[in-house]
C-alpha cells in the first residue's frame, strides 16, 4: 500500500480495529437474515508526510450513496455553530450579494442556507443523493456529483468560481486528495478564500478517539501534513483556528500562493511547533495508540458486564458513524445494549450495521426506562444532556464511552 498523498510505500500500521461494516450501511429487518459485508479496518502512517489512511476497501459511491443516512441539521448545537461561522465569514471577508460561496459536500444543506438567508449566491455540491434531495427542497442550487479537478474546471469554465469555498468535514472523507485540492485550486478565485474543517489527528490519539477512525474516513490529518498537501498545490494556509467540534478539530483558511492581499497568521507557525514538541512527527507517539485503544475497550467491555450482572437495563443514544465504529469493534451488540434512539426519521425502525441493536424513536425511552443511557455522539454530549435532563426522573445516568468510561 502506497500513501495517497505522496506515494511513499506505507510501512507502519497505527491500527487495527480489525473488520466492520460501513458505518453508515443501516439494516432493515428483512436484511438482519441476509449476508453482511465486511471490510478490513486499519489504519496506516506515511513517515514522510504523516498522513494516517484508511486501505480503501470500499468504494466511496457504494458509501455515500441515495440511501445515505447522515443528515447534518438534526444537530441543534451543530446548526448555531454554522449560523456562527457564516456571521464570521460574512464579516471577515465582507461578503455581499455579487460572491459566490461554494461548499462541498453540503449535506442537506444545513450552512448555504444561512448564506442563502442574507441573499449571497450559493451552490452546493454532494454525492449522497438522500441529503442533496434534501438541500434541494429548501430551495439551495445542489449538485449531485463528487468534486474533483475535472469538475471544478467544468464549473470554472461556466462562471462558477468561488469568493468562499467550504469544506466542512469532508477532507476525510476523499479517497484521491491530490484530486481533490487540486480542484479546490480550479474553482477558487484569484483573491477567494477557502475554509476547511476536519478532525484534528493531535487530538484523535492523543483522547483515544478510535471511533472516529470508519472505511468512509480516508485520512486523518494533522496541520503539518494539510500544510503540505495544500503547499504542493499551490495554496497558502494563511490562519487556523482550534474548534471544539468533533472532540476538538481544526480550521484552516487558504488562499493562492501567489495572493499578497492575506497576511499569514503567527498561528500557522505555532501549532505546527507545537505538533512537532509533541512527537507528531516521530512514528513513536503514533505506534502507542493501539495499546491506549486496546485498554479503553477493556474498560468499556468491564463497565457493560458489571452492569448487565447488577441487573440494569442499558439503552443507548444516537446511531452515529463513530457508535458503530465503537460497538463493532468491542463486539457489542443486543447481550449488552437493548435498543438505540435516534431524532433522524431516516434511521428509525432500522437497525444498526454489524450490532444490529435496533434504532428506535426517542420517545420509547419513557416507556422503558432504562437504567443507563450510553451517549455514543460523544461529541454533542452537552446537547443530549439537555435533551434527556427528563430522564433522572426515574434515576436513570447518562454515560460516554471516550475517552474513558464516564457515568454522570
Amino acid at each position: 500500500m502506497r500513501c495517497r498523498f505522496c506515494n511513499r510505500e506505507l510501512k507502519h500500521k497505527l491500527l487495527s480495529l480489525g473488520t466492520a461494516p460501513l458505518s453508515n450501511s443501516f439494516l432493515s429487518e428483512k436484511q438482519l437474515s441476509e449476508m453482511e459485508p465486511h471490510y478490513p479496518l486499519e489504519v496506516y502512517l506515511c513517515d514522510q508526510c504523516f498522513l494516517a489512511q484508511t486501505a480503501e476497501y470500499a468504494h466511496p459511491e457504494d458509501i455515500f450513496n441515495k440511501d445515505y443516512a447522515y443528515f447534518s441539521s438534526y444537530s441543534d448545537s451543530w446548526l448555531t455553530h454554522c449560523r456562527e461561522y457564516t456571521e464570521k465569514m460574512l464579516q471577515l471577508f465582507s461578503l455581499g450579494q455579487n460572491d459566490q460561496v461554494v461548499e462541498i459536500a453540503s449535506n442537506d444543506g444545513y450552512l448555504l442556507q444561512y448564506f442563502m438567508e442574507k441573499g449571497i449566491s450559493v451552490l452546493g455540491i454532494e454525492p449522497a443523493g438522500s441529503a442533496a434531495d434534501a438541500a434541494i427542497a429548501k430551495g439551495i442550487s445542489t449538485l449531485k456529483v463528487f468534486f474533483g479537478k475535472e469538475k471544478a474546471q467544468s464549473l470554472k469554465s461556466e462562471g462558477k468560481s468561488a469568493d468562499l469555498l467550504i469544506g466542512n468535514n469532508v477532507l476525510a472523507h476523499v479517497p484521491d486528495i491530490n484530486d481533490f485540492v487540486s480542484g479546490l485550486k480550479i474553482l477558487l478565485k484569484p483573491q477567494g478564500v477557502i475554509t476547511m474543517e476536519f478532525p484534528h489527528l493531535m487530538k484523535l490519539i492523543d483522547l483515544v478517539q478510535f471511533d472516529t477512525i470508519y472505511h468512509e474516513h480516508f485520512s486523518y490529518f494533522s496541520l503539518i501534513c494539510a500544510e503540505k498537501i495544500f503547499s504542493a498545490h499551490g495554496l497558502k494556509i494563511f490562519d487556523v483556528e482550534e474548534i471544539p467540534t468533533h472532540g476538538g478539530s481544526l480550521r484552516i483558511y487558504a488562499c493562492h500562493q501567489g495572493d499578497t492581499s492575506k497576511s499569514s497568521s503567527i498561528k500557522v507557525k505555532q501549532l505546527i511547533k507545537r505538533e512537532i514538541t509533541a512527537g507528531y512527527t516521530d512514528t513513536e507517539i503514533y505506534l502507542s495508540f493501539t495499546e491506549k485503544v486496546q485498554s479503553l475497550k477493556r474498560e468499556i467491555l468491564l463497565f457493560l458486564i458489571l452492569t448487565r450482572e447488577n441487573g440494569k437495563s442499558i439503552a443507548a443514544y444516537g446511531a452515529p458513524a463513530k457508535g458503530n465504529t465503537l460497538l463493532n469493534y468491542c463486539g457489542i451488540g443486543t447481550d449488552f445494549i437493548d435498543y438505540t434512539v435516534d431524532k433522524n426519521p431516516h434511521k428509525q425502525g432500522q437497525f444498526l450495521p454489524g450490532s444490529h441493536i435496533p434504532i428506535e424513536n426517542i420517545n420509547i425511552l419513557e416507556t422503558s426506562k432504562p437504567d443507563y443511557i450510553i451517549i455514543l455522539p460523544w461529541n454533542l454530549k452537552e446537547e443530549i444532556r439537555e435533551q434527556l435532563a427528563y430522564v433522572r426522573q426515574w434515576g436513570a445516568r447518562l454515560v460516554t464511552l471516550v475517552p474513558h468510561v464516564k457515568v454522570f
